[in-house]
């Protein structure tokens, strides 16, 4: 690892636990273990990092998240799979995500002091929904689900019911809460069958 993935991979893992704004750039030149100078030898601000490290755990969301979806044969597997995935592969990624995960924090702390920064931060709920919401009406359409089923409510219902996963896992760290929530969300799609 050089020095400016070192540098992006500790400023995210400060991130995750403490939030952009409560992080210092002398936290984060301290936990790469570098000076101000090889920090701006590759970032031009703090702000320029915070892009970076979003691109970054972009990266690993699809990376946890999508593994194997390609290779499930129907529409519900896929969501089964995704829920799955952001239990084991995302949430519990402590490596990555030791505060839990980055793009919530990011939410909370962004929205009124850097809407800029919140709007890039707001892309990717968009993505997510969207990604939910073409699974069911693939599902729709292949009669897996139930007529008459409302594809708008349920894409809420389970994007929503992930980041309420996500946010009280960070809140209490039990995996038994973590499990019982995204449980919930996978009997609920199994309820939804045709």
């Amino acid at each position: 690892m050089n020095l400016k993935e070192k540098i992006i991979h500790e400023s995210l893992k400060l991130f995750s636990l403490n939030g952009f704004l409560s992080t210092s750039l002398l936290d984060i030149i301290s936990a790469a273990e570098t000076s101000k100078g090889g920090f701006y030898n590759h970032f031009s601000s703090k702000e320029d990092l915070f892009y970076r490290v979003l691109d970054e755990s972009r990266k690993i969301w699809r990376e946890r998240n999508l593994d194997g979806l390609d290779n499930e044969p129907s529409a519900i597997r896929k969501i089964k799979k995704l829920l799955v995935n952001y239990r084991d592969r995302y949430l519990l990624d402590s490596e990555n995500f030791p505060g839990g995960c980055i793009f919530i924090m990011f939410a909370v702390e962004l929205g009124d002091l850097r809407p800029h920064l919140s709007r890039e931060v707001q892309k990717g709920f968009v993505g997510l929904r969207s990604m939910i919401k073409r699974l069911l009406n693939e599902g729709k359409d292949s009669e897996e689900f139930c007529n008459g089923i409302d594809t708008d409510a349920v894409t809420e219902i389970l994007f929503n019911g992930m980041l309420g996963a996500s946010v009280n896992y960070s809140a209490d760290r039990s995996t038994d809460n973590l499990n019982h929530s995204i449980n919930a969300l996978i009997d609920y799609i199994d309820r939804l069958k045709g």
